[in-house]
């Protein structure tokens, strides 16, 4: 079973179960997928919303090893996603010499702002975290005591780890940043960091085409 969660902000219902429905009808093995919403995290998460945090599930990504009871393996993915190839290859690019999997972007915004007015943050290893294979079992140092009292960089700059070399390196076409990378011929995940076509201003960004048309296939009756 792959185990699948997917970070959840109540405004981007959408693109939550777009991406949910994009990942299952291409999968060709059983997954789980599980929203990492606030509000059933319940005493797992009680740190105060940082002014800087554009998303509600900025910080509880990190809960997915604990989640997961430190065991096996499993994968965390931003909501604002496109999931285009089978995810059971990203699945199979697991290995054990590391304790987490991400695509090493060297990304640097040239924007303050994104989304909904959202402040946009800069800093090293910036989108890392946005798609990460976790070896449950050695990222034991996530426990909800940390998650909750470490700061945004600690997390997102895996300073949790002893070092760098325990995080290995995905291609980037499973974090394909749209409209920042240059155009690939085979995007296997499309990331709409900057703002997806669900939301009025960035209804014409670039890939809107097949957002829309996943949204079609997900709501149709046949």
């Amino acid at each position: 079973m792959i185990r699948i969660f997917i970070g959840f902000d109540s405004r981007e219902k959408v693109a939550y179960h777009v991406l949910s429905h994009s990942i299952s009808r291409r999968s060709s093995q059983p997954a789980s997928i599980t929203p990492l919403m606030l509000g059933s995290l319940g005493p797992l998460m009680w740190r105060e919303r940082h002014p800087l945090q554009s998303t509600e599930f900025s910080f509880s990504r990190f809960l997915t090893p604990y989640l997961c009871d430190f065991d096996g393996w499993s994968i965390f993915m931003d909501c604002d996603m496109l999931v285009l190839d089978d995810i059971a290859r990203l699945w199979a690019l697991r290995n054990d010499a590391y304790a987490v999997m991400v695509c090493k972007h060297d990304h640097v915004p040239e924007e303050d702002r994104k989304f909904l007015g959202q402040p946009q943050t800069k800093y090293q290893k910036k989108n890392w975290s946005s798609v990460m294979l976790f070896n449950n079992a050695r990222c034991r140092a996530l426990t909800p005591d940390y998650v909750n009292t470490a700061s945004g960089l600690e997390l997102h700059q895996f300073k949790w780890l002893k070092d760098d070399g325990l995080i290995g390196e995905l291609p980037l076409r499973w974090n394909h940043l749209v409209d920042y990378n240059d155009p690939i011929d085979d995007p296997a995940n499309l990331h709409f960091t900057i703002g997806g076509p669900y939301f009025d201003d960035y209804r014409d960004c670039s890939h809107a085409v097949l957002w829309r048309a996943e949204l079609a296939d997900m709501t149709s009756a046949g």
